[in-house]
Formats: structure tokens, sequence, C-alpha cells
């Protein structure tokens, strides 16, 4: 069944990477297995679109040939029977006197056209992905930080280093696979005699096991502490945002680890607010400031300035001072933009009633 993963991620065809990264990051942060209502079907169907469309040469084949590209032109291991659905055989079939119990052919297929046909160790396996939120400040948003955080998962045994072996003891060939790292299996079902193959219970499709045990994670490798990570929050970071750390998730045994994402929640400011890669703030200036000018001291986020107001500035004029805003590249930044309101007076005195007075005789 053709995918469309434009659907799927809610984006339109011509979306930009931008796009289709936040849309990412949106729902993957909203289907997550470890969230109260999450899902993990909905997770890896966003996953499995987010793979292909940010990558540009994977977009352009899917674009022409839709969600079965890779096959396109040829043969592909691993295609099968395309999206026949074998498990309503499961309840069995009668054959003259013959009773067969197929059980799940899925099961038979899926092993037969991925494993059972090629040579090789069995396919890595891979922990589950995990998720979590910080809190930063909206300077720290701007200019980057490193941050460390305790979250408890699943981990390498730091003894071992995951290896599941006591310090000093050598690695053996299984067993119970003969050090190829899956078992064959053969099924009777209507078709006759199936085989397939499945990764080995006891080296977990490693090949070889260790002639001692570490003692801290008892053989397997992996056992769920809490673990310090440090997180290098990029510059310009915007409210919201995921940063996505590769192989820091949910260890597994004799495998590789999944990813963590961390949800970046960026704290208000009292003054400034973000426009793109500009900063943004309000400066209420008095009536003779506003018809004189003058110069204000203003507290940016590299620290103290002092802006000169021109003469005769009109309500809601904005003031470009360039470099303060957000870091674009290492080099070059954003402006900060300042919005001039003029506060006018609530009461005047008689002596100011008296000034405006000659000023409105002149036709100001």
């Amino acid at each position: 069944m053709n995918k469309d993963y434009y659907n799927i991620l809610g984006v339109n065809k011509s979306a930009s990477k931008d796009e289709i990264k936040r849309a990412f990051y949106k729902l993957a942060h909203k289907y997550h297995p470890d969230k109260k209502g999450g899902n993990e079907t909905k997770f890896k169907e966003v996953n499995e679109a987010y793979q292909v469309l940010s990558d540009d040469s994977k977009r352009l084949k899917y674009d022409q040939f839709g969600s079965g590209f890779e096959q396109a032109g040829g043969y592909s291991r691993g295609q099968g029977f395309g999206g026949f659905d074998f498990s309503n055989f499961s309840q069995g079939f009668q054959n003259g006197n013959a009773d067969f119990d197929f059980g799940n052919l899925n099961d038979i297929f899926s092993d037969f056209f991925t494993g059972g046909m090629g040579g090789g160790r069995a396919q890595s396996r891979r922990g589950r992905d995990i998720s979590t939120e910080i809190q930063i400040s909206f300077y720290d948003s701007i200019f980057g930080v490193n941050r460390k955080i305790l979250i408890t998962k699943t981990s390498n045994c730091p003894t071992c280093h995951g290896s599941g072996a006591k310090i000093g003891t050598k690695m053996e060939t299984c067993k119970h696979c003969n050090g190829q790292g899956k078992i064959r299996e053969t099924r009777r079902s209507f078709l006759g005699n199936i085989s397939s193959t499945k990764v080995c219970e006891t080296c977990f499709g490693a090949g070889e096991v260790p002639r001692e045990v570490c003692e801290k994670c008892k053989g397997k490798g992996v056992f769920r502490r809490e673990e310090e990570i440090s997180i290098a929050i990029p510059v310009g970071i915007r409210d919201g945002e995921m940063v996505r750390m590769s192989g820091m998730g949910e260890a597994v045994t004799r495998g590789t680890a999944g990813d963590l994402y961390i949800k970046i929640n960026v704290t208000p400011h009292h003054i400034f607010k973000r426009d793109g890669h500009n900063l943004v703030m309000n400066l209420n200036l008095k009536l003779s400031d506003a018809l004189l000018g003058t110069k204000y001291p203003i507290e940016t986020l590299d620290g103290k300035i002092e802006v000169i107001i021109p003469e005769s500035v009109a309500i809601n004029e904005i003031l470009r001072v360039r470099g303060k805003g957000v870091p674009i590249s290492k080099n070059k930044r954003g402006d900060l933009l300042i919005k001039l309101n003029i506060k006018l007076p609530s009461k005047l005195s008689r002596k100011s009633r008296e000034i405006i007075e000659e000023l409105k005789k002149e036709g100001i």
C-alpha cells in the first residue's frame, strides 16, 4: 500500500525542510509511546515519513514512485508478498484428513524474505526512543548553553561497557546458534514445509557469549539506572523545538540504543520578544524627548548601550541597532528593533499649558 508521507506529517508537497522538521518534532512529541496518551504505531509512521522527506534523494524518488520507491526498478529484498495479509489463515486449514495449524503466516513470510534468504548475522536490535523536557532562559535560547540532566533509563552497564562479560574474560562462540546469531526453523503449512529464521535468544544475534558473565548486569550488558546526560542546546533555538540525541535513548542487550528527544521550553523575557533573527523591544519616551531628541541608555542581552533618539520622531517609529539580535552564523547576527512609544502627560501645569499654547500659535 502506498503511504502518503506528506499527509502523515500534515504538510504540503511543497513544504520546506524546516516545515517538515517542525511538523515531525510536533507529532513525535505528541505520539511518543512514553507519553500519556502516546501512540507507538503513529510514532513509527511519523518517524518513517520524516526519514524519507528529510532526505533530498529519498524524497525525490518518493515523489516519483511513491512509498515503494526502494523497490522501483527491480526486486528488493524484504518486499515479499507486498500487502497480502496471511493472518486470515491463522484459523487453520483442513485438507482431507490432515489439519494444518499455520500460526501467523505474516511472521513466517517476514522471516523468510528478510532473514531466511540472506547470509550473515541477524539484524542489530534497537532500543526504544525516549523523550523529556527542560526549561531554559530566553538568554540561553539565543546564545546556546550546555545543560546536564539526570534521567532514569535502561543504559549500558558501566562495568562491562555493554558486553555482558566479566572483566578480563573472553568471548566464545554461542553454542545454541553455532555463532550464526540466528536459529533456523521449519514450519508445516498448506504450502508445504517452510524454513524461516529468528534471532538467537541466547546471544541476541551477536553469535558469541561471554565465558563468565558480568556480576553487575548478570550478563545482560544493560540495566535500568539513573544517568547524567550533557545536552548542548544550539544557538537560536525556539520555544517548543526538540533536540535529538542519537544513541542516548533506551539501551538494549547486544544492540543499538534508541534516541533521546528533548523538548526545549523557553521562559519568556520581560523586555524582548523574538521576530525571526531579530529581537524586538518597546521604549517609552517623554514628549519632550521625542520632540527635541536625546540619548537613552538601554539594557540589551549583550549589556548596556546608549541609543540616540533623533529629533521629532514619530509615534511607533522603529529604531534599528544592528548586530544585537539572534546569531545567524559565527560572524553574523540579526538586529535589535526598538519600537518608540511616546507617552503624553495626563495633566499639564499652567506653565506647560502656556508653552503649548505658544507652540499651537506657531502651527506646531
